[in-house]
């Protein structure tokens, strides 16, 4: 098994309903079944709840973790409940973030702006910023911080994008200033997924059924006219928090079917 023995924390480990799966929850299922002990980290029991039992019905290790990453004392307890399970922290998955609510430019609400990059990017940084000295002081560690497609391609609204290009510049950071303590620290970047968050939303918010979402989804990925699923991310994920990654830092990867690839057209 490829994580055998280590300890991973993955935040957003939960979802919210829908026909298909999360990244966080897939990518959950994916390090326990490689070996890994996880702690499940969201702010909805009943989600975290969820995945733990498709854990466990699949033999693998986790507890679960309430928190509220907008909270600096939610994300330091994160840390010290994976210390009080586990001992230590091989794998922090970052994998929470939000879209809803955001607009262009003009028409983009102040307090909504606070909310999203509260979010999509302070969350992040506090999560790394509480389990970096534990890292530290093991000389080892993996970050991996999920961004998004839309932070290096075209996106019709303005806060999303420019969280999670503010969360690939922070992967960069923090991969260069803790390399010298063995420290990893690489950014995933989804393209269009189909997952509950992306699809039942745009479902509700358009008035429309799930598969006319998905059609239209579908029809701009590059490679096969057809989304990814969380399976992928997860299975990215799970390469990344392997040994077999051990010399790769500070990578932004796409894991997004060729979209980001598809720059205009001949």
């Amino acid at each position: 098994m490829r994580l055998n023995g280590k300890v991973a924390i993955v935040v957003g480990a939960g979802q919210q309903p829908g026909e298909t799966i999360g990244n966080g929850r897939a990518t959950a299922i994916r390090f326990a079944e490689e070996g890994a002990s996880v702690l499940l980290v969201d702010k909805s029991e009943k989600w975290a709840e969820e995945t733990l039992k498709m854990i466990e019905e699949r033999g693998g290790k986790a507890h679960v973790q309430l928190a509220d990453i907008t909270k600096e004392n939610d994300c330091q307890a994160i840390a010290t409940a994976c210390m009080n399970y586990f001992g230590k922290i091989d794998i922090l998955h970052n994998n929470v973030g939000r879209s809803e609510g955001d607009a262009g430019t003009t028409e983009m609400d102040v307090d909504i702006w606070d909310q999203l990059m509260d979010m999509n990017l302070k969350g992040m940084f506090m999560t790394c910023k509480h389990v970096l000295p534990v890292m530290i002081e093991q000389g080892f560690g993996c970050i991996i911080n999920i961004s998004s497609i839309a932070s290096i391609c075209s996106h019709n609204s303005i806060t999303y994008k420019t969280g999670k290009g503010a969360v690939n510049t922070m992967t960069h950071h923090i991969a260069m200033e803790n390399a010298s303590y063995g420290i990893r620290a690489n950014a995933i970047l989804p393209g269009l997924m189909d997952t509950p968050m992306a699809i039942e939303r745009r479902a509700r918010e358009q008035n429309v059924h799930r598969d006319e979402v998905r059609e239209a989804r579908n029809n701009r990925v590059p490679l096969l006219k057809k989304m990814g699923t969380a399976w992928d991310v997860a299975n990215a994920s799970v390469f990344l928090a392997s040994d077999e990654a051990n010399y790769i830092t500070g990578l932004i990867m796409p894991v997004d079917g060729g979209l980001s690839a598809h720059i205009g057209g001949a």
